[in-house]
């Protein structure tokens, strides 16, 4: 039986697209248990708050929440413990360089299912200060409005 190679979206950070530019993205593993994986597909999980940090030349992700799994009982792990991502060590050590040299933040952005393995999509991002965040929203309002005027014209 072939496996399926498409991608099922279990979450997204929207809030990291508010408060940061998006510089570059990349594409990691996750260690996770077992138990974690069945709440995943459950979608009890939450990125809102969750940062990554580079330790020994490994990357954990804190902060991402996954609820316990409801029938895992003893087998159930901390939902906020770090988790570790995996990643060639070339890109950690890229990475590690531009986040002390450049003043970069590692988040996570998306967290998917690609067959049947966890993905994690990280953003090098780099922080939105508050005229930043009105820009933004001034040019989402705008473009709305666009199409909003579009629309009623091609009535």
């Amino acid at each position: 039986m072939p496996k399926s190679t498409g991608e099922k979206l279990i979450a997204s950070n929207r809030k990291a697209f508010h408060d940061y530019f998006v510089e570059e993205r990349f594409e990691a593993g996750i260690q996770l248990h077992g138990t974690e994986v069945k709440s995943l597909r459950q979608g009890a999980v939450n990125l809102k708050e969750s940062f990554c940090h580079i330790k020994n030349g490994e990357i954990f992700v804190q902060g991402m929440h996954i609820s316990p799994y409801e029938k895992g009982n003893i087998f159930n792990r901390d939902p906020l413990r770090p988790k570790k991502l995996l990643m060639h060590k070339r890109e950690i050590a890229r990475l590690t360089g531009s986040i002390q040299r450049e003043g970069y933040a590692l988040i996570p952005l998306r967290l998917y299912f690609r067959g049947a393995l966890v993905k994690v999509e990280l953003g090098l991002c780099k922080g939105k200060k508050l005229h930043d965040k009105r820009d933004s929203q001034a040019q989402k309002d705008a473009q709305r409005e666009m199409d909003r005027n579009m629309r009623e014209r091609n009535k």
